[in-house]
């Protein structure tokens, strides 16, 4: 059976035919799959497990019936969810996994990352992802009001709006060293990564060993989904109706 690893769908109910074409997926392909490894910004934005919406709700529900029926989930935050927490996970039935996470399948050791981490060129995005990583803050941002929470995330996806149109498309992008020290750290041959909006597969070398580095799509107007199984690995577009 397959694993399948996506990330970057950023779902939101002001789009809901992105959700619409990535619950048919939940309910189509991943049915089918050992398991399926979300890479981050699941969610356009989440304020916390308390956020409920009926929106977010449906999607929960939706990988809480893709686990009853055997496919292990696993979730990793990225640089719009990162409050993702245990609360949500149990209603998901899926489990947390760090950034980033080497795992072992079909004989390979692959490293799975949101890919924020590898763009240092952008220092001030780089200022601002470890600020809101910084638990203490996450603390107190959870205590606020939801509707405070929801003023603060739409004031900062502005910011972040902003940022992005002042910044050139190289600097947003991975920082070659980053990746070959991370390469380097932690031993593989084979990178997942997402973060970047820009679906390829980079073949590199480092330290004089040929690697990989698979780029996944976002879902904005089309699906983006990596496939590993037994014939080797597959980056897949899925055209949206």
């Amino acid at each position: 059976m397959a694993v399948l690893i996506v990330s970057d769908l950023h779902l939101d109910r002001a789009h809901p035919e992105i959700t619409a074409h990535f619950l048919r997926f939940l309910n189509e392909q991943a049915r089918t799959a050992s398991a399926l490894y979300v890479l981050g910004d699941l969610f356009e934005v989440w304020l916390g497990d308390d956020d409920t919406c009926a929106h977010k709700a449906k999607v929960t529900q939706a990988f809480a019936d893709l686990s009853r029926d055997g496919v292990a989930l696993y979730f990793m935050h990225g640089n719009r969810d990162f409050l993702l927490g245990a609360d949500f996970c149990k209603r998901s039935g899926g489990q947390l996994i760090d950034d980033p996470t080497l795992i072992q399948t079909q004989g390979q050791r692959v490293l799975l990352t949101h890919g924020d981490a590898l763009c240092t060129d952008d220092i001030p995005y780089q200022k601002l992802r470890a600020l809101v990583r910084n638990p203490s803050l996450q603390r107190r941002f959870r205590a606020l009001s939801l509707k405070t929470r929801d003023n603060l995330a739409g004031e900062a996806r502005q910011g972040s709006k902003a940022h992005t149109a002042t910044q050139a498309m190289a600097l947003m992008d991975v920082n070659e060293q980053a990746v070959s020290q991370l390469f380097r750290r932690a031993q593989v041959d084979v990178m997942v990564h997402g973060h970047t909006h820009r679906p390829a597969v980079h073949p590199l070398v480092v330290d004089g060993i040929a690697r990989t580095r698979i780029v996944l799509g976002d879902w904005h107007h089309r699906g983006s989904y990596l496939q590993l199984d037994g014939d080797g690995f597959e980056l897949i577009s899925l055209p949206r109706d």
